[in-house]
């Protein structure tokens, strides 16, 4: 993902066909790097414009959200307040493809003459900053102060005037042509995708992956092949005309905003369609203001509740790391008494043929009647032969002993591995804090978190996802093993069908038939879900079982989610749910 030139020329775009012409009602500071402007249309609506100069999410975009703000304003804004307050956005521009926006303002001073402001935004990362200006580009204020101590190439402070810091000897790329663009990208010898980031600005390495994908290049090579003979010169110029074409859609303000997902969670977004992703991973938005309220906070929620079930990662972790040590010894161990048939054949041969071994020996020879074939018997020369016989038949029964033990051990431990790894996935899938509830109260009723205070009953609101198929059936999928446990025994009847990810820790997936006979692609949906919300979901294909729910059985005593089952089919399906609809409750 990249906030990169494109992407603020859709915005700049976007605020010139909204904002233009409004003026500014309310101003507030919500945060110390961010603003929040209420403008009345000219259309007679309001709307409100965040900016954010955060350096880890600098932002700008169009909201229909309010955010709380400080009981006393903070001085820049106030500032902003005497100056801007009732001021009309006369223009929105951006210079060429930086990250920056300019606010044309024009308001009224004390005197009552008018006057021309400029509000600039740049989001620069860490160097994000929101600036305002005053007629003759002198700087009144800014929202972040740079003294020359803090930075040498550009200070930021009031009296200063403003400009903006050529680090880079880039080109603007809306100011292309073919001669300059051959001679940049033969200069020298990089990778294809990273000469165009590197020599023309605003563009992202993300963004310059996808202009040679739409040249059909690959990225990876280098610039070196454009001079190699007249194939490189046809490549070069195959790019030049793909990235020309997409420049003048940038100039014509054609964007397309798309939010790309991966296993159901936000990766990118750009401002413009990106051909590199499979169409069923992407998804178009109305706006690109509301493609970045959408993105980032879905992108909040995911990383929000990532953060809030560390703690519960970390104790099934440990716990699953303990369990597996603990079952690699045991499987050594069980191995080690393998050995014990041989001790038992030792100990009946010597009670047959024992009588002929001669006193003192360290060995002797007999005929295994099990195999017909001749063994040697290793013999300790102080026992007598019936006194060997009886050692190795203690040592059988030694190894015997263990080996029942490690038996039923082994399974437990087993057992218990398969559930820790299945509470793993349901973290994984989990997207609320109230997904993680269930979770919690799972771990203490296996012991693995203690319960603080006296017991109470704990309100669960977590719900089951809920599909709605092509064909019209409703879907359904557990999110941690409680629900698993309900969706099948309590709310499913017999008819209905019962999807599951093979031999893995996964989610059980529900389709009521309503008595009906389902079609093939919703069996291949509901496989599709079953595959996506298990352990497997990064896997090209996932074998999944399904049967009806009524041969699916649960032993009495196992663990949650856990249930056995004889007679069923299977199918190799991906895990790509993106075409799948998602009811919300």
């Amino acid at each position: 993902m990249a906030f990169d030139g494109i992407t603020i020329a859709a915005i700049a775009k976007e605020l010139k066909d909204c904002l233009l012409g409004g003026r500014i009602s309310k101003i507030a500071q919500p945060e110390s790097d961010e603003l929040l402007f209420t403008i009345k249309t000219t259309e007679g609506g309001t709307r409100k414009l965040l900016m954010s100069a955060s350096a880890s999410l600098p932002l700008v975009y169009l909201t229909d959200k309010n955010k709380p703000s400080p009981m006393t304003a903070p001085g820049f804004c106030m500032l902003l307040r005497k100056h801007l307050q009732n001021g009309r956005i006369t223009d929105i521009t951006q210079p060429g493809l930086e990250r920056i926006l300019h606010l044309h303002i024009e308001h009224l001073d004390e005197m009552g003459d008018l006057k021309c402001k400029r509000l600039i935004i740049e989001l620069m990362g860490k160097h994000s900053n929101i600036i305002f200006l005053d007629e003759k580009d002198m700087i009144i204020d800014s929202i972040k102060h740079i003294s020359g101590m803090v930075s040498s190439v550009r200070e930021v402070l009031p009296g200063r005037t403003y400009f903006i810091p050529l680090t880079q000897e880039k080109k603007d790329p809306l100011t292309l042509n073919r001669a300059v663009f051959q001679s940049t990208m033969t200069a020298g010898k990089l990778p294809i995708y990273k000469a165009l980031y590197s020599f023309y600005t605003g563009i992202s390495p993300f963004l310059a992956q996808e202009i040679c994908c739409r040249a059909e290049l690959d990225g990876d090579l280098s610039t070196a092949l454009f001079t190699a003979d007249s194939q490189g010169s046809q490549m070069l110029d195959r790019l030049y005309d793909t990235f020309s074409s997409m420049m003048e859609q940038v100039k014509a303000g054609v964007f397309s905003p798309v939010i790309i997902y991966e296993n159901g969670e936000p990766a990118e977004y750009a401002a413009l369609p990106l051909t590199m992703y499979k169409e069923a991973s992407r998804k178009e938005i109305s706006s690109i203001s509301a493609l970045l309220e959408q993105y980032y906070a879905e992108k909040s929620t995911h990383t929000r509740i990532r953060q809030k079930s560390v703690d519960l990662r970390k104790i099934v972790q440990t716990a699953l790391e303990r369990n597996i040590k603990k079952y690699d010894l045991q499987l050594r161990q069980l191995k080690d008494t393998e050995k014990k048939d041989k001790y038992r054949i030792y100990g009946e041969l010597l009670n047959t043929y024992g009588y002929g071994v001669p006193e003192g020996s360290k060995q002797t020879e007999a005929l295994n009647y099990y195999t017909g074939e001749m063994i040697t018997i290793p013999l300790d020369p102080l026992l007598a032969p019936s006194e060997n016989a009886k050692k190795y038949f203690d040592k059988y029964g030694k190894l015997k002993r263990t080996a029942e033990a490690l038996s039923k051990l082994t399974l437990e431990v087993k057992e218990e591995i398969d559930h820790l790894e299945s509470i793993q996935t349901s973290l994984d899938i989990a997207l609320k804090e109230e997904d993680l509830t269930q979770i919690r109260e799972e771990l203490i009723a296996s012991g693995y978190i203690r319960r603080r205070g006296p017991v109470k009953k704990v309100k669960i609101t977590s719900r089951p996802f809920h599909y709605l198929s092509s064909d019209g059936f409703h879907i359904y999928v557990g999110k941690n093993n409680y629900q698993n446990d309900e969706l099948t025994f309590k709310f499913a009847t017999g008819g209905d069908w019962w999807f599951h990810a093979k031999g893995m820790p996964g989610s059980h997936v529900i389709v009521k038939t309503d008595g009906k006979e389902l079609p093939d692609r919703t069996f291949e949906e509901a496989a599709k879900l079953a595959a996506h919300y298990s352990k497997a979901h990064d896997q090209n294909k996932v074998e999944v079982d399904y049967l009806q729910r009524k041969n699916v059985k649960k032993p009495g005593g196992s663990k949650p989610g856990f249930v056995v089952y004889y007679t069923n089919y299977s199918m190799a399906i991906d895990s790509d749910i993106s075409q799948i609809k998602l009811i919300e409750e």
